[in-house]
């Protein structure tokens, strides 16, 4: 097969090639068959020229490191910083861990007849709807008689503090963000990568850096994946506040501080609250993925419905999901359309 020796040659890198260590390891399946063939035979001229990547590229010149060396290196790296950045990050996020603990407890300690009426009184008192309170009712209701009930409290409890912390780290974020040009501009590829990178790729280095049996392990995976839209969308409420009320505002001597809480806000309210839905919605997706590190709730039931091919467990544990999601989902909307009710009166 065309290689690209004689590029190496013409470019005047054949010493340096050569002088090169050429790495150890296994040998590729295409370096087996070409010490046992000698040379392929199926060379078909330019059009069967392989792409130069790292690994081609090596068996012209060995020097140039192959993809698994450049993998080894990145892995040889996070495992000499995994130390010092463990001990920087274990006091900072313990607190997450006793949140997490904490709730998880308090919510199961309780008895289902003092946890429901609790439930339903908050969201009666977020929403002010008896059509949404009930259908909370009910949607309990049903994951109670089909023995979910202590699986749907983790997973809520496991949300909601993860979304409390979203909202508190990123309603701020998102202030200073519509402040300034430059911290957005700095931002915005943060948020684009955490928003595209896929929700396994969250645990990977978080396996190395924290044990699987501390909570916050998965909790930091879901703020990490959660947090985004709440930034995104204050960011955006912010600077979608008309002009020329913010030039009133001004006229009437209101420092910073007071046009921000008492107008900004408030007019970018619905904005807020709809990251905040989006925010707990994502919570719930990725509460499910984090099942694989260890973290309770319906998620472990559909792992184990894969794991042991149990159909049965996995969908009725899928349905679970299913009718938690509607129920946040109902009641975030409802108490968002209330938001705008009262902004508009």
């Amino acid at each position: 097969m065309t290689d690209y020796s004689g590029t190496i040659d013409a470019l005047g890198l054949r010493e340096w090639c050569d002088g090169g260590v050429e790495s150890g390891g296994p040998m590729t399946m295409e370096q087996l068959l070409n010490a046992t063939n000698g040379t392929a035979t199926d060379d078909k001229g330019f059009l069967s020229t392989p792409f130069p990547s790292l690994d081609v590229l090596h068996n012209a010149c060995g020097a140039i490191p192959r993809t698994r060396d450049m993998t080894a290196g990145i892995e040889d790296l996070f495992l000499a910083v995994k130390a010092p950045l463990k001990a920087v990050l274990d006091p900072i996020t313990q607190p997450l861990s006793w949140a997490l603990d904490g709730a998880l407890a308090g919510i199961l300690a309780l008895p289902w007849m003092v946890t429901i009426p609790l439930i339903m009184l908050l969201v009666f008192y977020a929403t002010r709807s008896f059509k949404t309170t009930f259908m909370v009712f009910g949607g309990l209701l049903v994951l109670s008689l089909i023995d979910h009930y202590t699986y749907a409290m983790q997973t809520l409890a496991i949300i909601m503090v993860c979304t409390v912390i979203s909202v508190l780290f990123g309603i701020p974020i998102g202030i200073a963000m519509s402040r300034s040009d430059r911290l957005q501009r700095v931002s915005l590829p943060i948020l684009d990568l955490l928003q595209t990178l896929p929700t396994f790729v969250y645990l990977i280095p978080l396996i190395f850096l924290f044990s699987v049996t501390e909570a916050k392990l998965y909790g930091i995976a879901i703020i990490l994946y959660a947090i985004v839209p709440v930034i995104r969308l204050t960011d955006l409420g912010i600077r979608l506040v008309d002009k020329d009320v913010l030039e009133a505002v001004d006229s009437f001597g209101m420092s910073s501080r007071q046009r921000l809480m008492g107008v900004e806000i408030p007019l970018a309210m619905p904005n807020i609250m709809a990251g905040v839905n989006q925010t707990i919605m994502m919570s719930l997706a990725m509460v499910v993925i984090a099942s694989l590190v260890s973290a309770p709730g319906l998620g472990t039931l559909v792992l184990r419905g894969i794991n042991k091919l149990e159909l049965g467990v996995g969908l009725v544990a899928g349905l679970g999901i299913v009718i938690l999601a509607i129920l946040l989902d109902r009641v975030t909307k409802t108490a968002m359309a209330r938001v705008n009710r009262s902004m508009e009166s």
